[in-house]
């Protein structure tokens, strides 16, 4: 297959019920107010996998129901070939002490052993249980073949060169997988200078031997995220959480130039043939678009 890689969705994608309950915290109903203020219609709010969710009902269990033909029927409708799944974990910085996300591996471990290889597991880290964290993706890269870990510390309020986050990366290595950390601000309302590109900096020099995926385009440190994958022959990052359209001009100008082997595409659960189109028209070398849209991802996850 030749189709591109969506380097950045989630657990939900192939089991929608798993996103909802989120919106039950503070941190999310002020999302919807805000940055993502298209999401909420008449105190409701529709889920990047199409769940309906009542912001003022109280909280909800989420449903791990798995949903694979309707995933494989979407990456078909996308020309997708592969797709990577997080298992992400998000703590509540006003509630402290409770995951607002915690989506289970075991579900996405069972989307991969159905999804004849269009799935890509990618474990999840909770820097404050680090014994059992590094226990379940040493599991899940071993027994079910995750291939990857993606880890928010923002949400936990930790920069990635934290020492708390260093076993996570010491266990990559050992387990020969990639990691990927969310950079730049946080569409929640949580202290986003701990999500500085550059932060990257010492992670990137500790550890030579680890691919690092900067996701969500380390806006507004545009210029911090570009040094970082210039520099860094470790280093890449990906477009999602954006549309193409509306990336910083900086940004796309470097997409075609320094970093055409570095940028990868990701839609953040969003529509995924939108980010492709969208890409298309941008003003970058045909050779560009093909690295970003698939070349890229394929490297950096050892496919």
């Amino acid at each position: 297959m030749g189709g591109a890689i969506d380097i950045m969705n989630y657990a939900p994608f192939v089991a929608p019920g798993l996103s909802g309950p989120e919106y039950q915290f503070e941190e999310f109903q002020t999302m919807v107010r805000t940055t993502l203020r298209p999401l909420l219609r008449d105190g409701v709010v529709t889920t990047q996998w199409g769940q309906q969710v009542v912001v003022a009902d109280p909280p909800t269990e989420p449903d791990p129901t798995l949903h694979i033909d309707h995933a494989l029927a979407e990456l078909d409708r996308t020309g997708c070939e592969a797709v990577v799944l997080a298992c992400l974990k998000m703590w509540s910085y006003r509630s402290h002490h409770q995951l607002i996300m915690d989506m289970p591996e075991e579900v996405v471990a069972e989307a991969v052993q159905q999804g004849g290889g269009r799935f890509i597991g990618a474990a999840g880290y909770n820097p404050w249980r680090i014994d059992e964290s590094l226990r379940r993706i040493e599991t899940f890269v071993r027994e079910y073949g995750f291939k990857y870990v993606y880890f928010h510390p923002i949400t936990f309020g930790m920069a990635p060169n934290d020492r708390r986050c260093y076993p996570l990366y010491a266990k990559c290595v050992e387990l020969g997988i990639p990691v990927g950390l969310q950079v730049g601000h946080s569409a929640e309302p949580l202290p986003s200078d701990v999500g500085r590109p550059m932060l990257v900096d010492d992670v990137a020099i500790d550890f030579p031997d680890l691919k690092i995926n900067l996701s969500h385009t380390g806006w507004p440190w545009t210029g911090e995220y570009i040094s970082m994958l210039w520099r860094h022959p470790n280093v890449y990052g990906d477009i999602s959480a954006y549309f193409p359209k509306s990336l910083d001009p900086e940004l796309v100008r470097a997409m075609d130039r320094q970093l055409r082997h570095k940028v990868m595409l990701g839609s953040n659960g969003m529509d995924f043939q939108r980010c492709q189109d969208e890409l298309e028209e941008l003003p970058l070398r045909e050779e560009s678009k093909r690295r970003i849209l698939r070349e890229n991802a394929a490297e950096f996850l050892g496919l």
